[in-house]
């Protein structure tokens, strides 16, 4: 049987499986720049109006810098000429500024940046110093482009500036019992840190600081079932109007609260079928409004509205490693210009998805720099 009709055949699979539209479908055929037919990815499937297309993968810093830039990254590594790109390790979280894609490597204890636009390759925090990253694992950008990173191993959160030079640091083992994310606000004036907990912990709780002065503000939640209360937390996102949108892991639930913390109202449960949740993991949100959930169970993110209704989902839980199949997916972002950027760590790779009405061309990871004339 031809890899073609198996393809086809997982497809029909999926429709079947999930009763809905929104899985991936064939939207047309073009040809690539080498002639060999390319499948361009559509969700949902016709008949609806398809929403999102697949754009490409990110696995390393091939997928960035020119070929010749490249063989020079190669020789300033290694001194010599035999070197491969850098490849990401174990992606984790991922956070994007006007083009710039900051992904979190928990292996590669570092914060590996690909800015698309500036055809550049650049890392944080792997340089001896107070800016010395253990563990990345939740990392978050302000509206200037800085960036906060959440050390499980330090239980601290670094702050760099987008270049990656060393700002600041706070926290520390007396404020964090199990660190997993970090969430800051477009304005750079307030820090959302997600303790996990544990079984044997009681701190399960969002913790709330002055994103300049490292200051306690207050909490959100505690260790509980009800609402307003976390078991296991994972993410936190912000949404329209300062609302605080936070993964309750344990809970199978995202969980609403207005920007003073004050509990608003819950959506999803456990359970196998769309808009339940098995295991979600991390957060974001457009500026529509919209709240995506990555699923490391399903293998997926769903799209829901605000209020929590579901309008779609986007992948599958795949042993083959192609796009939009993910075994062990993390990490999600959104980007100003609405695309949406999914980590898996199994495949160790980032997907990109692109508003379907928005051209290849268009927006921040759209632009590039201009390519360098070859000197005669």
């Amino acid at each position: 049987m031809s890899s073609e009709i198996r393809w086809v055949e997982n497809v029909a699979i999926l429709v079947v499986l999930f009763g809905l539209s929104a899985c991936v479908t064939v939207e047309k055929r073009d040809l690539d720049k080498v002639g060999r037919a390319a499948r361009v990815l559509v969700y949902p499937s016709p008949p609806d109006e398809p929403r999102y297309a697949f754009e490409r993968a990110i696995r390393s810093s091939a997928d960035v810098i020119p070929e010749e830039d490249e063989s020079a990254l190669r020789r300033a590594l290694t001194g010599g000429s035999g070197a491969t790109a850098e490849r990401l390790n174990k992606p984790y979280a991922i956070a994007v500024h006007k083009g710039k894609i900051f992904v979190s490597d928990s292996v590669g204890r570092a914060v590996r940046v690909f800015d698309v636009p500036g055809q550049r390759y650049y890392k944080v925090g792997d340089e001896d110093g107070q800016g010395k990253i253990a563990k990345p694992l939740g990392i978050d950008l302000d509206g200037q482009g800085n960036l906060y990173v959440a050390d499980a191993t330090q239980k601290v959160i670094l702050v760099f500036d987008n270049e990656g030079k060393f700002l600041r640091k706070f926290g520390g083992p007396k404020q964090f019992d199990r660190l997993s994310s970090v969430t800051v606000d477009d304005a750079g004036e307030k820090v959302y840190v997600v303790d996990i907990g544990g079984v044997s912990s009681d701190q399960h709780r969002v913790r709330v600081f002055n994103a300049r002065s490292g200051v306690h503000l207050y909490d959100i939640g505690k260790r509980g079932e009800g609402p307003g209360e976390f078991n296991l937390p994972r993410d936190v996102a912000l949404g329209k109007d300062g609302r605080i949108y936070v993964v309750d892991g344990g809970n199978f639930r995202v969980q609403i609260f207005d920007k003073d913390g004050k509990y608003l109202k819950s959506f999803g449960s456990v359970g196998k079928q769309l808009g339940n949740f098995a295991r979600p993991k991390e957060i974001a949100t457009d500026r529509e409004g919209n709240v995506f959930v990555a699923d490391t169970a399903f293998g997926n993110f769903q799209i829901f509205t605000a209020e929590g209704e579901l309008l779609m989902f986007v992948g599958d839980r795949s042993e083959q490693d192609q796009p939009a199949g993910y075994m062990l997916p993390s990490g999600i972002a959104v980007d100003e210009d609405g695309r949406v950027y999914f980590v898996d760590q199994w495949f160790a790779r980032i997907d990109v998805f692109r508003p379907y009405k928005l051209k290849e061309s268009e927006g921040y990871l759209g632009a590039r720099a201009k390519p360098k004339v070859a000197k005669k």
